[in-house]
């Protein structure tokens, strides 16, 4: 049982639309946390928006009930900015939790996440950003099964908000999916590097039209990592991301030697 937080103030915002039902599980865990919390999260379906943001473009602002909103035509990104500079200016979110997604968000993949950028934008904006995502076993159907998250979610949740104290991270979370006595545990671990890039060329059933999707998830996997320890090991898993996207290393390599030409 997770420990209300009097103080807290609680944003949720996710990539699968305001009325999906992944949502609708946060704010469930969220409520178990704290009685201040807000959604702002786009009128539809953003999966795969990535960090995009709506330039140049007016987007809608709708209240759909107290303290829920839909930002029409908007990203995950364009909410967290509406949720953290207008609507709840007066008092901003310490903790940004985004999701729940229907399906894993796992290694490279988190790159195009909208879910995940949801967090990093909390995050920019000097929350807690934490990402979640339920698991779905596509090898036997596409049905989603809430479950897990509903039990563990919050633990994680609270166990993160009593541990990090840093602001230039993020997390991203997936709950496996089963029965929840095989979950093996919580798994601090980083995201799977794939051999290449998982996004391919699908033909689609109309002429001359195709999809951009994943066919195969490329191999070979390491066990330590996200994907596998998820998939293959029933783990809880939490991957810690770096709002810094500099390589020093490479950065301290190569100053000083490069040289303009031409």
């Amino acid at each position: 049982m997770s420990q209300r937080r009097p103080g807290l103030r609680i944003l949720i915002t996710n990539d699968d639309g305001v009325d999906a039902p992944g949502i609708a599980v946060m704010r469930e865990i969220a409520a178990t946390l704290s009685d201040d919390v807000w959604v702002v999260a786009p009128d539809g379906n953003q999966s795969g928006a990535a960090h995009r943001f709506t330039f140049g473009r007016e987007l809608g602002l709708e209240q759909r009930e107290p303290r829920v909103y839909a930002v029409v035509g908007g990203s995950p990104a364009d909410c967290v900015v509406a949720a953290m500079t207008h609507v709840c200016k007066d008092f901003k979110p310490q903790l940004v939790l985004s999701g729940i997604n229907n399906g894993q968000n796992l290694g490279d993949i988190l790159n195009c996440s909208g879910t995940v950028a949801g967090a990093r934008e909390g995050a920019l904006h000097g929350a807690l950003g934490i990402g979640i995502s339920q698991a779905v076993n596509y090898e036997v159907g596409t049905e989603i099964d809430w479950s897990n998250s509903r039990r563990f979610a919050a633990g994680v949740v609270s166990g993160l908000l009593d541990e990090v104290t840093r602001r230039d991270v993020y997390f991203n979370v997936n709950i496996p999916f089963g029965p929840a006595e095989d979950v093996t545990g919580v798994r601090v671990v980083p995201a799977q590097r794939f051999s290449h890039s998982p996004m391919a060329y699908y033909p689609s059933d109309n002429d001359g039209k195709f999809f951009i999707a994943i066919p195969r998830t490329p191999t070979p996997l390491d066990p330590a990592h996200d994907f596998h320890l998820l998939m293959h090991a029933a783990a809880i898993t939490v991957t810690p991301l770096m709002l810094q996207q500099t390589d020093y290393g490479v950065a301290e390599e190569l100053d000083g030697r490069l040289r303009l030409r031409g």
